[in-house]
């Protein structure tokens, strides 16, 4: 076991409390990583508050690149100082989701309260969503790390462990959006501006953004929107049919506020998906008209991670990144240090931060 600094919830919606902690050796198919940089999603703030329920104390945290720095038995294809992202896909490669290609659906089940971590004085330390990254070091399964080149930077690399990969992913690999489609993305914050350059990226005619602030509308447009639309407005889904001449062959829900997942299929064309990627706390409820999806042949999904395969999805995204095609860095808007980490998550839900990132 060693000792690292990190920051640990010991009260759901209180300040995290940056202290040490023991993290063991990676055991069998682990690694461990140093960590360079961890980004705060709103999933994090989301188990901080107690909106998903778990075990306290907990070290948080799931959007990391670092290098890796202790290999685990069974581990190749990988060596000490290789730069990685660390995300929370962790997948056994064998259950038969992850057998038909869909590794962020694993079904194997993980033990976070019997991880790498322990308090000093042994007690359980909740392995916060499988990472744990709140800290200076993380171990984790191989399955959930991704190459890195050599020097890339490290703060924007860690926003593909999740921010980047569940907004594009959502477009590219579950809602499958092809050329010419009409695309409406609710919610223009860190996930949502993702979704957009996706939505770009994959060709789409009419990328229409509605948020609650011109603000976040504008930066929108700089992802790729080619419309904003406020949801302050009475009936913003007509004012987007008038944009496009019709409705949304696909709307994306990134925000996890249930009115957006109420008011989301009233954006829609016949025959288009809406594509649920936002994530509303436990026990929250939506409410829907059956009969007008079912006779007008749309769909809902649910997307988890984006439907992200790491081997195959991170190196595409490096490569659009390096042609100028994928903005990361323009997603940052603060760095903090570990000590800060209190007012970068204040910072965060502000709503006005497109992606605080922790820098180690």
């Amino acid at each position: 076991m060693s000792k690292i600094r990190a920051a640990v919830c010991h009260e759901f919606g209180k300040p995290l409390v940056i202290e040490e902690v023991e993290l063991r050796a990676p055991e069998a198919g682990e690694v461990e990583v140093t960590l360079s940089a961890c980004a705060i999603c709103f999933s994090d703030i989301s188990y901080l508050d107690g909106g998903w329920g778990g075990t306290l104390p907990a070290v948080y945290g799931h959007e990391a690149s670092g290098h890796i720095s202790a290999i685990g038995p069974g581990v190749t294809g990988h060596k000490l100082g290789d730069p990685v992202i660390v995300t929370l896909l962790r997948s056994c490669g064998t259950c038969p989701t992850c057998g038909t290609g869909h590794p962020s659906r694993c079904e194997t089940p993980y033990d976070r309260d019997h991880g790498p971590l322990k308090t000093v004085d042994g007690g359980i330390l909740h392995h916060g969503l499988k990472t744990g990254a709140f800290a200076e070091k993380a171990v984790v399964h191989a399955s959930q790390i991704a190459p890195l080149p050599e020097g890339i930077p490290m703060d924007a690399a860690s926003l593909l462990s999740c921010g980047v990969i569940t907004g594009v992913g959502a477009v590219v690999n579950t809602g499958q959006v092809r050329p010419g489609e009409v695309v409406v993305v609710i919610g223009a914050g860190g996930v949502g501006l993702n979704a957009i350059q996706g939505a770009r990226i994959a060709g789409a005619s009419r990328i229409i953004a509605v948020d609650m602030t011109e603000a976040k509308l504008a930066a929108a447009k700089e992802f790729g929107a080619t419309d904003g639309v406020l949801a302050t407005e009475e009936k913003p889904w007509s004012m987007a049919r008038d944009i496009a001449g019709r409705g949304a062959d696909a709307v994306f829900v990134t925000v996890g506020a249930i009115p957006a997942f109420d008011t989301a299929p009233r954006f829609l064309a016949p025959g288009g998906r809406m594509v649920m990627v936002g994530m509303p706390h436990s026990g929250a409820m939506s409410t829907y008209e059956p009969v007008i999806i079912a006779a007008l042949a749309q769909s809902m999904i649910g997307s988890v991670m984006g439907d992200t395969v790491l081997a195959r999805d991170i190196r595409w995204m490096v490569d659009l990144y390096q042609q100028g095609r994928l903005k990361l860095d323009e997603l940052i808007s603060g760095r903090w240090s570990l000590d800060q980490i209190n007012e970068a998550i204040a910072d965060t839900r502000s709503g006005a931060a497109r992606r605080n990132v922790i820098v180690f």
